[in-house]
């Protein structure tokens, strides 16, 4: 699984697993970071699924992120000028496009995952891991210790939304953790009362989903299967239960084809997709900078559909249902999460959800 799905992930920046070694609600009692009038108040003491505790005695200054998930949460927040340095650098149209400029001037550590070395004597103070467990820093022998961080006098936070998927107790559902990322970044960088704004926009999109969607009976939440174009056509790629995009389809009225996989991808075979005889698939396609590359990416995503002989009959292809909507939105974590939630919703459900766009 790991070469295929490394090649994908960092084409589109890192196609981001899920739930992370969390202290959120499927981690454990940690306590939550502030909000509201007092989100930036010190200390801020922040734990992982572990117990760990990591302690901020003053807003984080000198950040690095592992890749363009924490950065573009850093962004929104108006903290990006703390970031020192990043690994799996966004690549074009990997962040929206009023973030874009702005992350383009963050100093490049590592096209993949950053080397040990370079991590630490990067002069960070904070380095946000989207990846805990992954094998995604380049080879988890290559991965600093913790006695290691703080010999360098950096602090080790994880997304929530996305490390350590091994320790997920349980399907990812909702954006939860996401909002939770959100909150935790704006207490240690000072910017409680943004990140408090960011999820209360998330919060309100999405309820306005699932409230249209409440009486929805469980017939009529149609099989959904995401292609992740990109990740290659011989073996295609599951999404399943523990990644981000799994809580996106659910709260959007629709059935992961491929829910009952516990893990954030898995390579599966045509056989498996066929058996599941979707009802609508997703062209996971990751930009590529403009709408006309993007149009052409997912005009070649649609054609392989039609015309690879395993897919050709498959329902969603026959009767047209095949949505564009990117990679990105959906699978790395950030406030572009609920937006794809609207976007799926009112494509699948268009009597009981407005406009997606």
């Amino acid at each position: 699984m790991r070469p295929r799905v490394l090649r994908g992930l960092a084409a589109a920046a890192a196609l981001l697993a899920t739930t992370a070694c969390s202290a959120g609600p499927e981690g454990g009692a940690a306590a939550p970071a502030p909000t509201g009038p007092g989100a930036s108040a010190f200390p801020v003491r922040l734990a992982d699924c572990t117990g760990r505790e990591t302690t901020f005695t003053a807003p984080a200054a000198r950040i690095v992120t592992s890749n363009s998930s924490a950065l573009e949460m850093l962004l929104r927040l108006g903290a990006g000028d703390r970031v020192i340095g990043t690994g799996f650098p966004p690549g074009p149209g990997t962040l929206p496009a009023d973030l874009a400029a702005r992350g383009a001037q963050v100093p490049v550590l590592g096209r993949t995952g950053i080397a040990k070395e370079k991590l630490l004597g990067s002069g960070a103070d904070t380095y946000l891991d989207t990846f805990g467990a992954m094998d995604l820093m380049g080879g988890a022998a290559d991965a600093p210790t913790e006695a290691e961080f703080t010999a360098a006098g950096i602090r080790h936070v994880f997304l929530l939304s996305t490390a350590c998927a091994a320790t997920a107790k349980g399907p990812r559902t909702d954006l939860a953790e996401v909002e939770q990322d959100i909150r935790r970044l704006g207490a240690l960088t000072g910017t409680g009362p943004k990140a408090a704004e960011l999820v209360t926009a998330m919060e309100t999109g999405t309820r306005a989903v699932t409230t249209a969607l409440r009486d929805l009976p469980a017939e009529r939440r149609p099989g959904y299967f995401f292609f992740d174009f990109d990740a290659g056509t011989q073996q295609p790629i599951a999404l399943c239960n523990r990644q981000v995009g799994n809580a996106a389809i659910t709260l959007a009225g629709a059935r992961n084809v491929f829910a009952d996989c516990d893990a954030d991808f898995r390579p599966v075979g045509w056989e498996d997709v066929v058996a599941r005889n979707p009802d609508w698939i997703q062209l996971a396609v990751r930009d590529r900078g403009s709408e006309a590359a993007n149009a052409e990416a997912y005009g070649a995503a649609e054609r392989f559909l039609r015309e690879f002989p395993a897919t050709k009959g498959l329902a969603a292809v026959q009767q047209g249902h095949l949505l564009r909507i990117g990679s990105e939105a959906t699978t790395i974590a950030g406030t572009r999460n609920a937006d794809t939630v609207r976007r799926i919703a009112a494509a699948i459900h268009p009597d009981l959800v407005a406009g997606g766009n």
